[in-house]
């Protein structure tokens, strides 16, 4: 079962998509904002093509966990984004993930601080890093269940 994941953002929204197994997450690029209704048009036609078959939304709580504006924005996106693909979709805490997809890719050399499409990059890194947590919550919750037994 393939997952899509999704980091809301002002300007675009970085996309991350598992393998089969949903135990991995692979980059699968950015999406600039262009109007809520085509931006739902192109996550249903990626959905359809990568065979999702659910979609989670980075929540970006304050560090506190309280939702701001953002948050309430994201909610409501994924909303829009399961009434718009028939599909199942959860809200994920994000909190540090752009931070951490950030200190990642300068790390590895891999975008410098002003470099050409850097948040772009980031956007699909933070999003790659939010399926990562997500998978591997759903697996210690998986695993716990199956050890109550």
């Amino acid at each position: 079962m393939r997952v899509l994941a999704i980091d809301y953002g002002e300007r675009r929204r970085g996309l991350a998509v598992s393998d089969e197994a949903g135990a991995f997450a692979f980059p699968a690029g950015a999406l600039e904002r262009r109007g809520l209704k085509r931006d739902l048009a192109a996550l249903r036609a990626l959905a359809r093509e990568r065979g999702v078959a659910s979609v989670v939304v980075g929540l970006p709580l304050h560090l506190d966990g309280r939702e701001g504006p953002e948050a309430r924005a994201a909610r409501a996106f994924a909303a829009a984004v399961g009434e718009a693909t028939g599909l199942p979709v959860e809200t994920f805490d994000e909190r540090w993930t752009t931070r951490e997809a950030e200190r990642s890719l300068q790390d590895q050399g891999l975008v410098g601080r002003r470099g050409r499409g850097r948040k772009k990059v980031v956007d699909e890194v933070a999003a790659t890093l939010i399926l990562r947590a997500w998978l591997a919550r759903r697996e210690a919750l998986a695993s716990r269940a199956a050890g109550a037994e």
